[in-house]
């Protein structure tokens, strides 16, 4: 890997660590959980935020919308997503399992950008204006899904002018044919870089190492 990291310009993009999906219990879990396994996705993400607060990497949490009553009945066009999550709602405002992982609540210095509607963490959010004025030019995205909301997120990144990194043993899919997708097939097609966490900690800690 050759990549390297200023920490002045970086950010940790952690899309939907909600319970919901990466607690045991949580609604989602039971269909992440093998993949999330086999990744190492809980440790991996422990890993990625450590060494990130510890080189001064800013950490931003990318949250999807938290259901509500209401939301999406009325709108003309709701994605296959949504539509399901009428019918089974997640994430839901006020209870468990709408609240980040005990493991990664946000900290003096974090940004949570506001709560995106759909897959994409910049649509109608205000991602892109909070990642510019703390001068960020380089993004690296963990989380969850690797092929809807880290993939697109990823895109639109890419799209605005950021230098996008993917890493692909932090995030978790419902099988292992999206996680071959997200990172062999569709990654390489936006991403500058798609890394392991070991490879990324390398960089946090020798970015660590010159500031």
């Amino acid at each position: 890997m050759s990549e390297t990291y200023d920490p002045r310009r970086t950010a940790v993009l952690l899309v939907d660590p909600f319970n919901d999906f990466i607690s045991e219990g949580g609604k989602l879990w039971p269909r992440v959980e093998a993949v999330a396994k086999e990744a190492g996705l809980l440790e991996h993400l422990r890993s990625v935020i450590a060494s990130a607060r510890a080189a001064d990497v800013r950490v931003v949490f990318v949250p999807h919308r938290r259901w509500e009553p209401g939301d999406y009945e009325s709108w003309d066009h709701p994605s296959p997503t949504q539509r399901s999550m009428m019918e089974r709602p997640r994430f839901v405002r006020g209870t468990w399992g709408g609240d980040f992982h005990p493991d990664f609540q946000p900290q003096t210095g974090d940004i949570v950008a506001a709560e995106h509607w759909a897959q994409s963490g910049f649509a109608n959010t205000d991602l892109d204006f909070q990642l510019k004025q703390h001068g960020i030019s380089h993004v690296v995205l963990v989380g969850l899904l690797a092929n809807t909301c880290i993939e697109s997120t990823g895109r639109y990144a890419m799209e605005f002018g950021y230098h996008v990194t993917l890493v692909r043993d932090a995030t978790a899919a419902f099988l292992p044919e999206m996680m071959h997708a997200a990172h062999e097939l569709n990654g390489p097609t936006f991403a500058h870089a798609i890394v392991t966490t070991d490879q990324l900690v390398t960089a946090f800690d020798a970015a660590r190492t010159r500031s």
